[in-house]
């Protein structure tokens, strides 16, 4: 097999000639200034093109050391394994843990850059990226970046790095990187384990540590040692009704051992513990429901079938409410509801089921699995446009959900590693949802890196600059720069400075850190600094990536398409799913915040805030 050219699927003539219109709609026009029906139709065919020439497999090129598997269980079919194994019965190693990361573009241009510090991530960083004070994404809630960040840490990571031979960034001399820490040390991306050593001259792979499916994995964990012990109560036995434990305080269990405990993992903070909280309760009432029904079940049997319908629902709400949200378009809009009910749409699903095997129609959930001619992974393009770290405040207003009363003003640095769990223990998670369903997050854009990042503590001790981090991150792994980017996913490259960003002044500023090379403009400058559609809080660049692989995570997924049934979720699992939101889970767990939610109609979107009496 070849592993440079994508192995799409066959088309007749007709769809062929509507994905070339489609494309010309888009180059003429742009797909976000048609009327709402013909934006739909475009995206439509766009998919369709990204689909055919921008899948790319590198689980073809030669390996070694593959991740032990173990042997087929009859567990499998019916329920999600640990290390995502065996979700395609005919392929069980892909998507599972350890297995590489594919490409979005021709593997032949995923050299690591040949000018690997060139320009200074350092300097682009404080030219660039610093912010001075936030810009407000003002159509969202701070929820948005707490639950992109949990999501995140079910989708990818590319594991340590190794401390030896770190990538080394010259400073200037009026630098304010602290003295102790010069020059500025990056630890390189972890190597691939599985790549045979003294391999062919070829661009590098590297290997996904968490499974590449939509799985909850952050919640459920990826090994039976760590499931087990978030499952053992304190009489050390499985709970019978397979819950998964809940402390005294109110929030999970955070393991003694400090290479198991989340709070010294890098990009731990309250906003991960609070959503970390939330579905885990929601697993239990998932739990509580289903033994309502199936009196006779084991716990493991429950355990299972929740973890199913949980990953679901967070999947169904990430799909519908939070990517609407944070790219509040009118098509958008109706394109992602499509994603999950297809165009008949939700109120015709409810009242017939699936009207028609096509994801179009009736959505790609309980479609047929689809892999498109090359096995599934996430990708090294798929994570370098989520590096949305703008999207975070700095400084933090905490309220009293009950009468919006001021509890504590803080700061990122105060909310993250184990500060951000003594916050939680001492507030409540109630108060901190309604503190971040009250406060704007921040536009993804230039000038808007959340200040902390740009001088992070690791749990190591060590300082780093994630700003410069992501710049020269993309670079190593052989993301191609922004308009090589553009036109390998057949967008027109910016042809100056003041095309990019439509603003002189930003354009004269991004010319000077590039020395007026507009072909060495990084993805992720290029992609803050483009101008948005209407209603985004992130590029049209990114969301290029989104129309492919969103739906592929669930085209490929076995336990959304032909497994989305309920002889293995249950009938009751699946209506939990058709009838919940991120609202209804919220209220839930937490009914106080029913005044502030309530008239709200999707949770992302900012609450709202009681009047305060006045003097």
């Amino acid at each position: 097999m070849d592993s440079d050219r994508p192995h799409g699927y066959h088309q007749t003539r007709f769809w062929t000639a509507y994905d070339r219109l489609a494309e010309l709609a888009d180059r003429k026009v742009g797909w976000h200034r048609l009327p709402t029906p013909f934006g739909l139709l475009t995206l439509i065919g766009l998919r369709d093109v990204l689909r055919k020439h921008n899948l790319y497999d590198t689980t073809a090129l030669p390996a070694v050391d593959l991740p032990p598997i173990d042997p087929p269980s009859p567990h499998a079919s019916t329920a999600r394994t640990l290390d995502g194994s065996y979700n395609d019965l005919d392929s069980p190693r892909m998507g599972m843990a350890g297995s590489r990361f594919g490409r979005n573009v021709p593997i032949k241009e995923t050299r690591p850059d040949p000018h690997m510090l060139e320009p200074s991530p350092r300097e682009i960083s404080r030219a660039l990226l610093t912010r001075t004070e936030l810009i407000p994404a003002t159509s969202v809630n701070a929820l948005v970046a707490a639950w992109l960040q949990f999501m995140i840490r079910d989708w990818f990571s590319h594991g340590k790095g190794p401390q030896e031979n770190p990538w080394v960034i010259p400073l200037t001399g009026d630098d304010p990187w602290p003295a102790s820490a010069r020059p500025m040390r990056v630890m390189r991306t972890r190597p691939d384990p599985t790549a045979p050593p003294g391999g062919p001259d070829r661009p590098p792979t590297y290997a996904n540590t968490e499974t590449h499916w939509w799985d909850a994995s952050q919640i459920y964990g990826t090994t039976p040692e760590y499931q087990r012990w978030i499952r053992t109560g304190p009489d050390g036995t499985l709970d019978p009704d397979g819950k998964l434990r809940v402390d005294a305080d109110g929030l999970p269990p955070l393991p003694d051992d400090p290479d198991q405990d989340p709070r010294r993992t890098p990009g731990f903070w309250v906003g991960l513990l609070m959503l970390q909280t939330l579905f885990t309760l929601e697993h239990n009432a998932i739990c509580e429901r289903l033994r309502v029904e199936y009196p006779g079940w084991s716990g493991d049997e429950i355990f299972d079938r929740a973890r199913l319908v949980n990953a679901a629902l967070i999947a169904k709400i990430h799909t519908v409410e939070w990517t609407p949200a944070v790219i509040s378009h009118p098509t958008t809009k109706v394109a992602m509801r499509a994603n999950w009910w297809g165009l008949a749409g939700e109120r015709l699903y409810r009242m017939f089921g699936r009207l028609s095997g096509s994801e179009v129609i009736s959505g790609i959930p309980g479609s047929a699995t689809q892999h498109y001619g090359v096995p599934y992974a996430l990708t090294e393009e798929f994570v370098a446009v989520y590096r949305m770290h703008p999207l975070v405040p700095d400084d933090y207003d905490l309220r009293a959900a009950a009468d919006d009363r001021p509890l504590l003003a803080t700061t990122l640095r105060d909310l993250a590693g184990p500060g951000g769990v003594d916050v939680a223990r001492t507030l409540g998670i109630a108060d901190l949802m309604y503190s971040f369903g009250t406060q704007h997050p921040g536009l993804v854009t230039l000038n808007n890196f959340p200040r902390f990042l740009q001088e992070f503590q690791r749990p190591d001790g060590n300082l780093q600059d994630l700003a410069a981090t992501d710049i020269l991150r993309s670079r190593e792994l052989g993301v191609p720069r922004y308009n090589e980017f553009r036109r390998l996913l057949h967008l027109p490259p910016a042809a100056d400075f003041e095309d990019l960003t439509g603003d002189r002044q930003t354009a004269q500023l991004i010319k000077k850190v590039y020395n007026g090379e507009i072909e060495q403009v990084d993805l992720t400058v290029g992609m803050y600094a483009e101008r948005r559609p209407a209603g985004f809080a992130f590029s049209d660049t990114a969301f290029r990536i989104f129309v492919l692989m969103a739906s592929r995570r669930l085209n490929s997924d076995r336990f959304f398409t032909t497994a989305f049934t309920p002889a293995i979720y249950t009938q009751a699992g699946m209506d939990w799913i058709n009838d919940n939101t991120m609202a209804t889970v919220l209220l839930r767990h937490y009914p106080q915040l029913r005044h502030a939610l309530g008239p709200v109609p999707n949770a992302f979107l900012p609450w709202v805030r009681p009047a305060r009496p006045t003097a």
